[in-house]
């Protein structure tokens, strides 16, 4: 993706959320020269990937295949392991009219996903086999709004705004924005983007920019490039 394509998403992004009612933090309008200023004071934001993430899976077709994200809070794999302490995150997402979010699963992490405003949210369900593996002649049980509904391989569930969809580890989904853009909540354990999103078939999960303008803001994928910090 180019950078210049990046910058007009975050802007796009940013008037759709406030149209909801939801800001994001300060942090997310520091320009990358006042991240480097602050990037101690900002070790936690750093360490737990928090910001923005916009992402076209390595493909090229963002239009048709991508999401964007912003990541609110993220808590500690250590404390998820212990089993007390900051075990939570939350996101906001918008996934545009048609926009595929592939077949994927979780490892570790469980999560709503909340249709906070806008279209209607798709999200296509599949079970897993006896290993955890995609498989496309299984079904399963999720709980929407906390009512138990179970779903046949394949069925798409259609979640108006104020709807959701509980996500446990191995639950396969894809969704898309269906009559127009959708204003995604996630709320879910610990999230870790780099070992625990698991594909059905095999792509990148961040993009490859292209730095045709200067970033106006960065992602969590440009930090370790950005702000000379090692990956955590």
């Amino acid at each position: 993706m180019k950078r210049s394509r990046i910058n007009d998403l975050i802007a796009e992004s940013d008037e759709m959320m406030r149209s909801f009612g939801f800001v994001m933090p300060p942090f997310a309008y520091w320009s990358p020269e006042e991240f480097k200023t602050r990037k101690d004071i900002a070790e936690n934001v750093i360490d737990a990937r928090c910001g923005w993430d916009i992402t076209d899976y390595g493909a090229g077709k963002y239009d048709e295949m991508g999401l964007f994200l912003f990541t609110l809070r993220n808590g500690r794999l250590a404390d998820l392991r212990r089993g007390g302490g900051m075990c939570y995150a939350e996101k906001l997402l918008i996934s545009k009219h048609d926009q595929l979010s592939p077949m994927h699963t979780h490892l570790m992490k469980a999560e709503d996903i909340i249709n906070r405003g806008g279209a209607t949210l798709v999200v296509e369900l599949f079970g897993s086999d006896d290993a955890g593996n995609f498989a496309d002649d299984k079904g399963g049980t999720v709980y929407c709004d906390g009512i138990k509904r179970n779903f046949e391989p394949g069925e798409k569930l259609r979640l108006a705004p104020g709807e959701s969809v509980t996500l446990m580890p191995g639950d396969w989904h894809a969704f898309w924005g269906d009559g127009g853009d959708v204003l995604i909540g996630e709320v879910s354990t610990v999230n870790d983007d780099e070992t625990d999103n698991i594909f059905c078939e095999p792509i990148g999960r961040f993009a490859n920019i292209e730095e045709d303008v200067d970033p106006k803001h960065l992602l969590v994928s440009d930090y370790s490039k950005w702000l000379d910090c090692a990956e955590r």
